[in-house]
């Protein structure tokens, strides 16, 4: 079967958790807001919803990104990479990206000596009043 007869989902690659990283960029921005993993369910839930779905890696099952923080992410597109074994998917975001209620997963940049770390951005949210324990 050729490349142009296989579906979306056939021609990606999984790793041998059955796994594919996903990038997550601001359409609009264009700013990355962050970093994880789907599998062949929650990238088909992601297609199917409009909204991100993924697979969480530390907790073993499946979640939708903002269900606890109401901080959805409605696709806009998703592409892949051309080697078919990582998706960028371009969201317009609700609220903070990141669980620590921070636009961006990627808050933290490397400071100029080399060992440090600076916070780049504000944090739009405190996380204890949204994932309340």
């Amino acid at each position: 079967m050729t490349q142009e007869n296989k579906s979306f989902t056939e021609q990606l690659k999984f790793n041998t958790d059955g796994l594919i990283p996903a990038i997550v960029q601001e359409h609009q921005s264009g700013r990355v807001l962050m970093m994880a993993w789907m599998n062949q369910a929650s990238l088909e839930k992601t297609i199917e919803s409009g909204n991100t779905c993924f697979w969480s890696r530390s907790r073993q099952k499946f979640w939708i990104k903002g269900e606890t923080s109401g901080h959805l992410q409605k696709v806009k597109d998703i592409a892949l990479d051309c080697d078919a074994d990582t998706l960028l998917i371009q969201v317009e975001q609700t609220g903070a990206a990141c669980h620590e209620g921070y636009q961006s997963c990627f808050f933290r940049s490397l400071q100029e000596d080399g060992d440090s770390l600076r916070t780049t951005e504000p944090q739009l949210v405190n996380p204890e009043e949204i994932y309340k324990k």
